[in-house]
């Protein structure tokens, strides 16, 4: 609690809706949320595969609507279809979800240490800290992640025109080593750490500074004897999580298209596949509304992820609290 005091002075009363990394069980923490993260993962998986899917087509499933693309897979595949995978990415993503998670409780505690003194609004601050701790967490778990997104993506458009046939994870690794050697596994990454990185500062900064904006508009911070339920904490935070993810999806789609394609599409004609040859030949056959491909489910995958993101990390802090 004297952390939290520290940093937040004026708002005391909220303590428990902004817990900082000193008062964390580490072990439980990460325990509780390689379980809760993947229970999570599970519920939006579906809206991944369906915006892959859209992405990637030349004709076809991009022209459909998302609702359109995931009855065409129920129909053609069945539920396996929908969760094209799943396990690869629920099992890989437990180390890379330590890294990500670590590193951004590491550096938003940093951040809130270093502008204690500053005279500085507390929305303003807790937005500087928490969009500081998203980039940096970023660009780290880019390190980890984009292999894993090569590897989940190549499965999860098996069957396209223009993909290669893997048998599973083993194989597409296998494949893509083979072929480009080390360079392929990281296909999209500059794109992907130049583009997120901001992204994700955005998304962070939007929503932590959002939490406190409401928190006082609904009159906390003041009253030190005035404390939120627990529901109320998870009605805010889900509301400042869907905003900041909304905000993130309309923004980042087109650059998430590219990166999607240049993972995963092999025929690209002479030499290596780029950012540049995956935008003209995007641009040729769709025009600039090819970048939005998939925007409607990648609008609900990033809503619905902000949202059910942001109240599963907070329930897992509150929950690996040390105790007194």
């Amino acid at each position: 609690m004297e952390t939290e005091t520290a940093t937040a002075p004026q708002l005391a009363a909220l303590a428990d809706t902004d817990i900082n990394w000193d008062r964390l069980d580490k072990v439980r923490f990460h325990i509780i949320g390689a379980f809760l993260f993947t229970v999570q993962s599970a519920l939006i998986h579906p809206t991944a595969v369906v915006k892959t899917r859209m992405q990637v087509a030349g004709s076809g499933l991009s022209q459909m609507t998302g609702f359109s693309v995931f009855m065409h897979i129920l129909r053609s595949d069945g539920i396996p279809g929908i969760f094209r995978g799943f396990g690869t990415s629920s099992v890989g993503s437990v180390p890379g979800r330590v890294l990500a998670l670590t590193s951004l409780e590491v550096s938003k505690d940093m951040i809130l240490k270093y502008t204690k003194d500053l005279n500085m609004p507390e929305a303003t601050r807790a937005g500087v800290a928490n969009g500081f701790a998203g980039m940096v967490s970023n660009l780290i778990s880019c390190v980890y992640f984009v292999p894993l997104d090569v590897i989940c993506q190549r499965l999860m458009v098996q069957g396209i025109p223009g993909t290669k046939s893997c048998t599973g994870p083993f194989d597409v690794i296998r494949k893509v080593l083979k072929a480009e050697g080390v360079r392929g596994m990281y296909r999209g990454f500059g794109l992907t750490a130049v583009s997120q990185s901001p992204a994700q500062a955005l998304w962070w900064g939007a929503y932590g500074a959002a939490q406190h904006i409401i928190w006082r508009n609904l009159g906390y911070g003041d009253n030190m004897d005035k404390r939120p339920s627990h529901m109320q904490m998870v009605a805010v935070q889900a509301t400042a999580g869907l905003a900041a993810g909304a905000c993130s999806s309309v923004i980042t789609t087109p650059i998430d298209t590219v990166k999607t394609r240049l993972q995963v599409i092999d025929e690209y004609g002479v030499g290596r596949p780029s950012v540049l040859k995956t935008t003209k030949m995007l641009l040729r056959e769709d025009g600039w509304k090819g970048f939005y491909r998939g925007f409607g489910p990648r609008f609900l995958n990033m809503s619905f992820y902000g949202t059910t993101m942001i109240v599963t990390y907070e329930i897992i802090k509150r929950l690996s609290v040390k105790q007194a």
